[in-house]
C-alpha cells in the first residue's frame, strides 16, 4: 500500500511531498507532474494568485530516466513568491510586525490558535491553506499513473456550483479529460456551465464566495478493492475520509446516496447481469445501474465508481461582513482579509481526482502486490482471471 506524507506552508519556501511504496517501472516524467499540477490553477472565479503564481518542480529522489526505481519518491514545488515572504515566514528565531489577531469565521484561525495556544492566525492559516494540495496532486499524479497501468481512469467534473446544478445523466466519459479542462468551471454541460460562470460573477460583485460539487469517477476499477472484514478496510469509507480531509469539502456522497435515503429498496440497488464479453473490471459480472458508486459491502464490484465532494464557500471573503473577536483587544470586528478566490470548486476537483487515486492505487498494492509495474499487472491479470471463473456460462434462453 502506499504511503505518503507532505510538508509546508502556503508562503513558505516550498511544499513537499514524499510518497512510499510505489512499484519500480512507473513511467513518470517532470513535465506529467507538472501538468497535473497546472490543472489544480484551472476554474473560472480563482484569485490573482493563480495568475502569476507558478510551480516549480522538482523530483528529488525515487526516479531515474524516467522510471520508478522502487524507492521512496520525493517531489520538491518551490514557491515562486518566496523573495517577497522570505522575512515573514523566516525559520530563523524573529517576529511579526503585524500579527494576525482577528480570526476568519469558518477558518480553522480562532480553533487552531486555541489548540496550540498561538497569538497568530498566520501559525495556523499557512498550513491550513488549500495551498498544501498542491503537494497532494504530484502524489496523485503518481497513483494516476500506476491505474493507469490497469487499465483505470480516474476524471473529476463540477457538478454543482451556487445554485446551479448539471442536468441528471450529463457525466464525461474515460477520455473526456481535455474536454472537462477546457470549460471555464471544469463543467461537462454547456448550458449548467454558462449559468455557473453568471453565478460567480454575481458573487464577485458582491464581494462574496460560493461552494458547490466535484464528482469524481473511476473507469475499469477492478473487482475486489477494499474488504468488508474490517472497518477501515472498506473501501468506501476510505474514500469518504480522503475527499473530507481536503480543505472546504464539508460531505461526500458515494453513487445517489442522496436519493437512495428517499426510495424503496427497489428502486436503490444495481442489479446484476453476466457481462461475458464486457469489461474485465467486473470478472463476468456487471451492473445495470450505478446507485451503489461502484461498491458493495466495502468492496469495489467492478462497476463505474462513483463519488461526490461537497464543498463550502471559501471562508474568506473579499469583503468580510461576518463578526469576530480581536484576540488583542477584545472588540467586535471583522475578519483580517487575505488574498481568495470567489470559488474553488474546480479546482477541488482536480485534488478529489488526485485522493481518489490515491486510495485505489494504495488498495491495488495491498490486493495485488508486486515490486514492479510488471509483477502488479500480472498479479491483477492473474485474479481476474481466476475471479472470472465464478461466472456461469449463460444458458442460450439466459
Amino acid at each position: 500500500m502506499l504511503r505518503y506524507l507532505t510538508a509546508g506552508e502556503s508562503h513558505g519556501k516550498g511544499l513537499v511531498v514524499i510518497v512510499e511504496g510505489l512499484p519500480a517501472g512507473l513511467p513518470v516524467t517532470t513535465d506529467e507532474v507538472a501538468e497535473d499540477l497546472s490543472r489544480r490553477r484551472l476554474g473560472f472565479g480563482r484569485g490573482p494568485r493563480m495568475r502569476f503564481e507558478r510551480d516549480e518542480l522538482t523530483l528529488l529522489a525515487g526516479v531515474r530516466h524516467g522510471r520508478t526505481l522502487g524507492s521512496p519518491v520525493a517531489i520538491e514545488i518551490a514557491n515562486s513568491e518566496w523573495d517577497r515572504w522570505r522575512e515573514e515566514m523566516s525559520p530563523d528565531p524573529g517576529a511579526t510586525e503585524r500579527p494576525l489577531t482577528a480570526p476568519r469565521p469558518g477558518h480553522a484561525d480562532l480553533a487552531g490558535m486555541q489548540k496550540y495556544g498561538l497569538d497568530d492566525a498566520r501559525d495556523v492559516l499557512e498550513r491550513a491553506s488549500a495551498r498544501e494540495t498542491a503537494a497532494r496532486v504530484a502524489a496523485g499524479t503518481m497513483a494516476r499513473i500506476l491505474l493507469q497501468g490497469l487499465g483505470v481512469q480516474v476524471l473529476s467534473h463540477t457538478v454543482a456550483l451556487g445554485g446551479v446544478e448539471v442536468p441528471e445523466g450529463a457525466r464525461p466519459g474515460p477520455g473526456d479529460r481535455d474536454l472537462v479542462d477546457a470549460d471555464e468551471v471544469r463543467c461537462f454541460d454547456a448550458g449548467a456551465s454558462a449559468a455557473m460562470v453568471a453565478e460567480i460573477k454575481a458573487a464577485a460583485k458582491e464581494g462574496d464566495s460560493l461552494g458547490g460539487v466535484a464528482e469524481v469517477l473511476a473507469f475499469d476499477v477492478p473487482v475486489g478493492l477494499g474488504s468488508h472484514v474490517h472497518w477501515d478496510r472498506k473501501l468506501d469509507g476510505l474514500l469518504a475520509q480522503a475527499l473530507m480531509s481536503i480543505q472546504a469539502v464539508k460531505g461526500v456522497e458515494i453513487g445517489a446516496a442522496a436519493t437512495q435515503a428517499r426510495v424503496r429498496g427497489s428502486e436503490a440497488h444495481d442489479a446484476i447481469a453476466l457481462d461475458a464479453e464486457g469489461a474485465a473490471s467486473g470478472a463476468g459480472f456487471r451492473r445495470l445501474t450505478t446507485r451503489a458508486g461502484g461498491l458493495e459491502g466495502g468492496i469495489s464490484t467492478g462497476s463505474l465508481l462513483v463519488a461526490r465532494a461537497t464543498m463550502k464557500p471559501l471562508s474568506t471573503l473579499n469583503r468580510p461582513v461576518l463578526e469576530t473577536v480581536d484576540l488583542a483587544t477584545g472588540s467586535t470586528t471583522v475578519s483580517f482579509k487575505e488574498r481568495t478566490d470567489v470559488t474553488a470548486v474546480p479546482a477541488m476537483g482536480v485534488v478529489a481526482e488526485a485522493m481518489v487515486a490515491l486510495v485505489l492505487a494504495s488498495e491495488a498494492l495491498r490486493k495485488f502486490g508486486g515490486d514492479s509495474l510488471s509483477e502488479l499487472q500480472r498479479n491483477c491479470a492473474s485474479f481476474l482471471a481466476e475471479a472470472r471463473k465464478l461466472a456461469p456460462v449463460a444458458d442460450e434462453d439466459g
